[in-house]
């Protein structure tokens, strides 16, 4: 209960503006003052939370505004494409602080790339300023978050049963999370400034096709955590094969169109994914990412947003980052109390 309520006082500072006093923060929490004291001055100890200023008196003593030591600490949150590491070195208030990239073919044998992991997350934790609480991984999919482990990750199924948390957190001495590359770029975009909360679809869009739902703020896995396979959807009956093992799915019909230099076509295909979403979800927005998206962003915007209207496309604000930003958030989760990632 006690680490729980102190995730809840950083959660409220983390997220405010400015800085909270210590009455707000009762007020906010439900906690008396005097637990609220304690907690705060456990924070303030370990060198996570440090006064922000103080507000004017209204006759009584001038309250002290505490804020959230956003570089107190660090985590490392990378984004694992099938073919690239890339990694990003975040603060706790999430914001990026450095970043590292490396060559990483799923396609070596596992203990290979296990080791490559391990080489480039150890560099880029390297990069950070301060200790290093966690590491995030966002990785193609299907996949386990619960336990970090790979279930036929499509393309490399001998990735399959692969404990990646367990085996990461044992090489690095560090707390891991895993989780599907979308879903964590999903999460960098539920943390953009704004109004929050809503519903929205994420298509990602690089070397596969996946998607992560957030339905009322909160992103949805499904019962058996395998919501976002969207890429293998049947289109085409008789359509080209895909990596899964059926023919004519989504992803293998936009990846043929955009190697054969047809970026108009694979944008209107993709319209036609988000077209059945929006219909089947009523979500407020679709969101564009991956690397394919982001090399030609407004044809791919107006592909979709031709299906979609009036629903409105818009791309992450984290561009190329959104993934590993997201994992980095995954990592500072446990110090935080964040109804998202339910």
């Amino acid at each position: 209960m006690r680490s729980h309520n102190a995730a809840v006082v950083l959660g409220l500072l983390r997220d405010a503006a400015g800085g909270l006093s210590r009455l707000e923060l009762a007020e906010r929490t439900g906690l008396t003052p005097q637990a609220v004291s304690k907690i705060t001055g456990r924070l303030r100890a370990d060198g996570l939370v440090e006064e922000a200023g103080r507000l004017a008196s209204t006759g009584g003593k001038p309250r002290t505004e505490l804020r959230l030591a956003a570089g107190a600490a660090f985590a490392v949150g990378a984004h694992l494409d099938g073919e690239a590491l890339t990694a990003v070195v975040a603060d706790l208030a999430g914001r990026t602080v450095a970043e590292h990239a490396a060559p990483l073919d799923l396609g070596r044998p596992v203990p290979e790339g296990l080791a490559a992991m391990e080489r480039e997350l150890r560099a880029a934790a390297a990069l950070a300023p301060g200790r290093v609480l966690g590491v995030g991984v966002g990785i193609r999919g299907p996949l386990d978050h619960r336990t970090g482990t790979l279930h036929g990750v499509t393309g490399f199924p001998h990735w399959s049963g692969c404990a990646l948390r367990e085996e990461l957190a044992r090489r690095l001495g560090l707390p891991v999370a895993v989780d599907k590359n979308t879903n964590a770029a999903a999460l960098s975009v539920l943390a953009e400034p704004g109004p929050g909360g809503g519903s929205f679809a994420y298509l990602h869009l690089g070397t596969g096709l996946g998607a992560a739902l957030v339905l009322g703020g909160v992103l949805y896995r499904g019962g058996a955590a395998g919501a976002g396979e969207f890429g293998h959807q049947v289109v085409q009956l008789d359509g080209p094969p895909c990596k899964c093992g059926r023919r004519g799915c989504l992803e293998a019909l936009c990846l043929a169109a955009v190697s054969r230099g047809d970026v108009a076509g694979a944008a209107r295909l993709l319209g036609v994914g988000a077209a059945n979403l929006v219909a089947l979800l009523d979500v407020d927005r679709v969101v564009l990412g991956g690397v394919t998206v982001l090399a030609a962003p407004d044809a791919f915007r107006a592909g979709v947003s031709a299906a979609v209207a009036p629903v409105p496309v818009t791309l992450p604000a984290a561009g190329p980052r959104a993934t590993p930003e997201g994992a980095a958030l995954l990592a500072l989760a446990p110090f935080f109390a964040a109804a998202a990632l339910s």
